[in-house]
Formats: structure tokens, C-alpha cells, sequence
């Protein structure tokens, strides 16, 4: 098993909005997949999983002024969790 599968949880409006209905979104590793993504979350958060959907998003080209260059893409993965069971992402 990889040592650094989840980066950080993904915080946004959208997240935060899902977050209220037992679903939690994490930026993952570009290698990571679900039973290893299950597997971490399992162990760190102590929660059940029931699903995960992983979401890949591209690269975008950039440019400021006559420089231009790569926004990075990443991948991330929303996990629905067992209902009356939660996940604290502030303290991670």
C-alpha cells in the first residue's frame, strides 16, 4: 500500500453542501484506486465506507500577460460514508 493516497480533502461550496449528506470529497494520489482509497479512509477516519466515485480532473493551460504554462490536474475521489457517522476534515 502507498503511503501518501489521500493529499487533502477538496473544500469547496459544492463539498461543503455534500458533506451534510453523509458525502466527503478528497484530493487522491493519480495512482490511487477505490480499495486502496477504501482501505485508507477505513483506517484514518474510523467510518464505514459504502462508496466511492473518482472524478479525474485534466490539466488547463494558463497564461498571464506573454507567459504561459500548466495548471496541474489532479484526481479526486467523494465517499459516501455510513449514515449516522461523520468525518471531521478541519482537524486533518
Amino acid at each position: 500500500m502507498k503511503k501518501n493516497i489521500l493529499i487533502k480533502p477538496h473544500i469547496s461550496e459544492k463539498a461543503t453542501f455534500l458533506s451534510e449528506s453523509g458525502f466527503y470529497v478528497f484530493r487522491v494520489d493519480q495512482k490511487a484506486n477505490k480499495r486502496e482509497i477504501k482501505e485508507v479512509i477505513e483506517k484514518k477516519y474510523k467510518v464505514n465506507v459504502l462508496s466511492i466515485r473518482i472524478v479525474r480532473i485534466p490539466s488547463k493551460k494558463r497564461r498571464v500577460g506573454r507567459v504561459e504554462g500548466v495548471k496541474q490536474g489532479y484526481k479526486k475521489a467523494i465517499i459516501k460514508i455510513k449514515p449516522g457517522q461523520s468525518i471531521d476534515i478541519t482537524s486533518s
